[in-house]
């Protein structure tokens, strides 16, 4: 907009908030990624520009993004020691900041943290941001690329973070955890577990009453064939006792 003053001062959005996977920073009209784990394919953001003019004008576009699940072994996943709401704020700058210091394009895949430890309190506020680097020529880095050019500009990346969060940031390169299951995977063992063990109760059962019958047929057959070998109660050893007397 070659407009001067309000007329000229545009502010971005995402029209009607539509997806969860994106969000825009307002002032660069820089889009990123708030969380897109375990997702591909393509998304299409319909993108408002506004000045702030008495009569306000705007005007909109679609951006299409593209999601590549394939990327996943060049992920590079970059710990921060601050709270995730406050990472998600400042994503924006993050990412500007590790571009700057990386000198590639660097894609914010997904932000989060680690619930397991936040329970047992074993660690400070860590956020974690997954990312992904491309060269000039739109070609993945390599993974060990990037963690070495890290660790070559961590000083400076700090550096910079500090100016953005007002505090010091350690950033340090962590590790992906593994991903959880899914309401479907979990529903799915457990249904397993329970068929497993009404089987193993059933083959149990099973195996008693074969037990106990074999019990019984071994006991009459017992008594068949050796009368004195009967029990106290009514027994053929009584009836033949019970002849002796008669004689």
């Amino acid at each position: 907009d070659p407009d001067s003053g309000d007329n000229g001062m545009l502010l971005y959005s995402l029209v009607n908030n539509q997806t969860d996977e994106f969000d825009i920073d307002e002032n660069t009209g820089q889009i990123f990624t708030v969380s897109v784990a375990g997702k591909a394919g393509t998304f299409y953001l319909q993108v408002q520009a506004a000045d702030q003019g008495t009569r306000r004008l705007t005007a909109q576009t679609t951006v299409n993004v593209i999601i590549d699940s394939s990327s996943s072994n060049n992920i590079v996943v970059v710990v921060l020691d601050q709270k995730i709401n406050v990472v998600e704020r400042n994503i924006a700058e993050v990412k500007r900041v590790l571009e700057d210091k990386l000198a590639w394009n660097v894609y914010i895949i997904d932000v989060y943290y680690n619930e397991s430890e936040r329970k047992a309190r074993t660690s400070i506020d860590a956020t974690y941001v997954k990312t992904i680097a491309f060269d000039e020529a739109n070609q993945e880095v390599p993974a060990e690329d990037v963690k070495r050019k890290l660790r070559e500009q961590k000083s400076n990346i700090e550096i910079e973070l500090e100016k953005i969060f007002s505090i010091p940031v350690t950033a340090v390169i962590g590790e992906a955890p593994a991903d959880s299951a899914t309401p479907e995977l979990i529903a799915t063992i457990v249904l397993g577990v329970l068929l497993g063990c009404t089987l193993i109760v059933f083959l149990a059962y099973v195996l008693f009453t074969i037990k106990r019958k074999r019990y019984k047929y071994t006991e009459i057959m017992e008594g068949i064939d050796n009368p004195h070998a009967a029990d106290k109660n009514g027994t053929l050893k009584s009836l033949e006792n019970l002849e002796h007397t008669n004689d």
